[in-house]
């Protein structure tokens, strides 16, 4: 009762899955992805364990269609399940049963799966792999979120939206499977789902450009560092936070302390709690921040 998609970037070797429906916490059960294994897509009449053995089998050398194959055969009830398969070599795989409950179908392309079941019609995954298609030369997750979208604007999940979801992951095996997720966003019950999915997605991206420039910045790359924060909170300048803590960065490191300062009072003179927070810091002596930067923002 979903339309999602799967996908490996062919130049970057990335592979994620998105998802939305009227379902709630669609991201908790659909969407299945390992670095430099696959990602699975598990839907219709859901079996969850399509997903887990699916890359289990990818990760132990199967294909995506071998392994799909073999699921398939070892299930009861193939003829009620929705499922797509993408592997670390592009190879993809997809399965609509025939008594998945209409509209429901799913389109292939190189690397790339679009699948829904429940839909308002017959356009939709078609659309999905047209959007996709149409994004080359984007980031992975926009790629996916265009797929998405289109799925909406044909009509989408017959019974409306609700939830949504993104995983990507990188194209190169970690020794546990938690390790390179690049994005796992859960959007669990929205008006707006793919509206919500985009916000955090924007989100997480500034998070990593700062993240990045405090990288930069304990590496003495003092000049590329202003460059990554400013990109971050460029990317979400409505919030504080971000803000605070790359004034910390800045006051700590001893590399701009004007600019830190100036950032520093900006923040807490639109929330006092910022103050308190910067106590707290100078109590427990982390980071090395001068008592002094108190006076500058109290004034």
């Amino acid at each position: 009762m979903t339309y999602s998609i799967v996908a490996r970037d062919e130049k970057t070797g990335e592979m994620g899955v998105a998802v939305q429906s009227h379902y709630f916490s669609v991201g908790s059960a659909v969407p299945w992805a390992r670095a430099g294994v696959g990602a699975v897509a598990t839907q219709a009449t859901l079996d969850v364990r399509y997903g887990p053995l699916g890359i289990e089998m990818m990760s132990g050398g199967m294909t995506a269609k071998r392994a799909l194959t073999s699921l398939l055969e070892a299930d009861v009830k193939p003829e009620v399940r929705q499922v797509a398969m993408v592997d670390a070599q592009g190879e993809v795989a997809a399965h609509t049963g025939e008594k998945c409950i209409p509209c429901a179908g799913h389109a292939t392309g190189n690397g790339f799966s679009c699948q829904g079941n429940i839909m308002e019609n017959h356009r939709v995954w078609g659309a999905m792999r047209r959007a996709f298609e149409g994004e080359r030369g984007s980031p992975l997750p926009e790629r996916l979120l265009a797929a998405l979208d289109a799925a909406q604007a044909e009509g989408g999940d017959l019974r409306g939206k609700q939830s949504a979801a993104l995983l990507v992951v990188g194209p190169e095996l970690k020794p546990n499977h938690w390790e390179g997720r690049l994005f796992e966003l859960r959007v669990e019950d929205h008006p707006e789902p793919l509206v919500e999915l985009r916000r955090l997605l924007r989100y997480q991206r500034g998070y990593r450009w700062v993240d990045r420039g405090d990288d930069l910045l304990s590496s003495d790359r003092p000049e590329e560092a202003l460059d990554a924060y400013t990109k971050g909170m460029g990317l979400v300048p409505e919030e504080r936070e971000l803000k605070y803590w790359v004034a910390i960065g800045l006051l700590s490191s001893g590399k701009d302390r004007r600019r830190g300062l100036r950032m520093l009072k900006e923040v807490c003179s639109k929330d006092s709690n910022w103050v308190r927070v910067t106590e707290g810091l100078l109590k427990i002596g982390q980071p090395k921040l001068e008592p002094s930067i108190l006076r500058h923002v109290r004034e």
